[in-house]
C-alpha cells in the first residue's frame, strides 16, 4: 500500500491517479483517518505519561488518604487507556482498509487509458507467418492431434479445465525446463513453491481472497488459498524479515500450478488453452533497493524477450495503460505473442494475445508484507518488489501449435525445445481407437 503520510502529503495527485486507473477508492478518508489517528495517539500517550507519573507517586510515603486517591486516579487511568487504545485499533482498522484500495503510483511515462486496447506498442520482434492454407486453431489442432481433451476435462473437472496428452505432455516439460535453464544462465534462485498460501499473504501481494470479486479458490476455514501464481508464494518469502542490502538484488524463480476462478471471463479468444481454471508456470520474482528497480524491470523483460525469441515466436511488446495496471504495479509490460487462431472479420490473420508480464510493484507490497532492508545510514527501509512470467506453460503452448502447425496437421517443434522433449515434430495419428464401447454396439 502507499505510505498514509504520502497519501496526505500528495492527495491531489494520489486521487488523480486513482481516476487515470478507472478504480474506486477515498483518499480523502484515509488522510481523515489519518489525522484522527494521530490525535488518538497523542491522546494515548498523554494518558500513558499520566499513569506513570501516578505509579512513581505511589511509590513515595503516603498517608492512607492521599494513597486512595492515587488509587482511583490510577484506576480511572487504567480504564480512560484501555478506551483510548480500543479507539486507535479501531481507527487503524479502517485506516489500513480504506488505505489498501488505493491503487499504486503510476510511472510518469505509463499511458493513460481505461482499457487494454489503449495500451501502447513499443516494438514487435519477429514477422507474423503467411500460412499457404487455412490455419486452425490451437483447440481443432489439440484435438485432432491427441493432445488436448477439453470434453473429459469439463466431465471430471468442470469447465475450463483439461487433460494434455501423448507428446503435449513432453512439450508442457520442455518448455518449463527450457525456462528455468535460462534463468539458472541469468543467476535466478529456482524454487518448487507450495500451492498453497495464507489469506494474509494473499492480501499483500494485492489479491482479494474473498468475495465475488475474487479470482482465487479460498479454501473454507483454513484461512488459506490456492495460489494464482508463484508471485505469491515467492513475495510471502521474505514476509517480516529485514534483508541484507549486501545481499540484494535477490533473483528468485518458482515453478507452481496456478489456480484462477477466472470469475466473468468470457469471450471468442478465452476458449482453450488461453483462460483456464489451471495451469503451470515459471514466474520471476526480484527483491531490490528502491535505486536499481526500473533498471531491473528492464532487465526482467529482456529475459522473457529473450525466452520468446529463442522459440522464435513473433511478439510485440506493450506498455500497459493506467486502466489496465493492476494495483500493485507502478508499471507493466505485456509481451502478445501473435496467435493465428484469433482471427475474425477485424483481423483476418489472426491478432495478439498476452503471453507474459512484467511488473515493478516498487514498495507497495513491500509495506504491506513488511519487507524491509537495512540501509547504509542504519534504517531499516521497504524493498521494491518485482515479477515477471518467464513462462505461462499453457498459452506458449498455444502460440507454439497455432505459428509452427503444417498444412499435412503437424506441428513442428520449435527447435529450442527438442532437447528437452526428444521429438522435432508431431505428427497425426494413422489410426486412432477410442477405449470407449458404445451401447448402440451391445456390448
Amino acid at each position: 500500500m502507499l505510505d498514509y503520510r504520502f497519501i496526505k502529503e500528495h492527495l491531489d495527485e494520489v486521487k488523480q491517479n486513482i481516476t487515470n486507473r478507472n478504480m474506486q477508492a477515498d483518499a480523502d478518508l484515509v488522510v481523515q483517518l489519518f489525522d484522527e489517528r494521530t490525535a488518538l495517539t497523542t491522546a494515548l500517550q498523554q494518558l500513558q505519561k499520566k499513569r506513570n507519573e501516578n505509579a512513581a507517586s505511589m511509590k513515595q510515603k503516603l498517608d492512607d488518604e492521599t494513597r486512595a486517591k492515587y488509587i482511583a486516579e490510577g484506576k480511572a487511568l487504567k480504564d480512560q487507556i484501555a478506551e483510548a487504545e480500543k479507539k486507535l485499533n479501531e481507527t487503524e482498522a479502517k485506516m489500513e482498509e480504506a488505505a489498501r484500495q488505493i491503487p499504486n503510483m503510476a510511472h510518469p511515462d505509463v499511458p493513460i487509458g481505461k482499457v487494454d486496447t489503449e495500451n501502447l506498442q513499443v516494438k514487435i520482434v519477429g514477422t507474423p507467418r503467411k500460412f499457404a492454407f487455412k490455419p486452425k486453431d490451437h483447440v481443432q489442432l489439440g484435438e485432432s492431434l491427441g493432445l488436448i481433451d477439453f470434453d473429459r476435462g469439463t466431465k471430471v473437472s468442470g469447465p475450463k479445465f483439461y487433460y494434455l496428452k501423448n507428446e503435449a505432455v513432453f512439450l508442457e516439460e520442455a518448455l518449463i525446463m527450457y525456462a528455468l535453464n535460462i534463468l539458472r544462465k541469468h543467476g535466478f534462485t529456482t524454487f518448487i513453491t507450495p500451492d498453497v498460501a495464507k489469506e494474509e499473504v494473499l492480501k499483500g501481494i494485492g489479491f482479494n481472497p474473498r468475495g465475488n470479486e475474487s479470482n482465487v479458490y479460498a479454501i473454507e476455514e483454513e484461512g488459506t488459498c490456492l495460489v494464482a501464481t508463484a508471485e505469491i508464494t515467492l513475495g510471502g518469502y521474505h514476509s517480516g524479515e529485514i534483508l541484507d542490502k549486501k545481499a540484494l538484488p535477490l533473483f528468485y524463480c518458482g515453478l507452481s500450478h496456478c489456480f484462477r476462478r477466472e470469475a466473468g471471463a468470457a469471450g471468442h479468444f478465452s476458449k482453450g488453452l488461453y483462460r483456464v481454471h489451471q495451469f503451470d508456470k515459471v514466474e520471476m520474482f526480484v527483491y531490490c533497493t528502491p535505486e536499481e528497480s526500473d533498471k531491473l524491470h528492464e532487465k526482467l523483460r529482456l529475459i522473457e524477450e529473450e525466452i520468446f525469441t529463442g522459440l522464435g515466436l513473433p511478439f510485440r511488446v506493450v506498455d500497459t495503460c493506467t486502466g489496465d495496471l493492476g494495483a500493485p504495479a507502478y508499471r507493466k509490460w505485456d509481451l502478445e505473442a501473435w496467435m493465428p487462431g484469433r482471427a475474425d472479420e477485424e483481423h483476418p490473420e489472426g491478432d495478439w494475445g498476452e503471453v507474459t508480464s512484467t511488473s515493478n510493484c516498487t514498495d507497495y507490497q513491500a509495506r504491506r508484507l513488511n519487507v524491509k532492508y537495512h540501509d547504509d545510514d542504519g534504517k531499516n527501509k521497504y524493498v521494491h518488489m518485482l515479477n515477471g512470467t518467464a513462462i505461462a506453460v499453457g498459452r506458449a503452448m498455444l502460440a507454439i501449435f497455432e505459428n509452427y502447425q503444417n498444412e499435412d496437421g503437424s506441428i513442428t517443434v520449435p527447435e529450442a525445445l527438442v532437447p528437452f522433449c526428444g521429438f522435432d515434430k508431431i505428427e497425426p495419428k494413422k489410426e486412432r481407437v477410442d477405449p470407449i464401447y458404445h451401447a448402440a454396439r451391445g456390448k
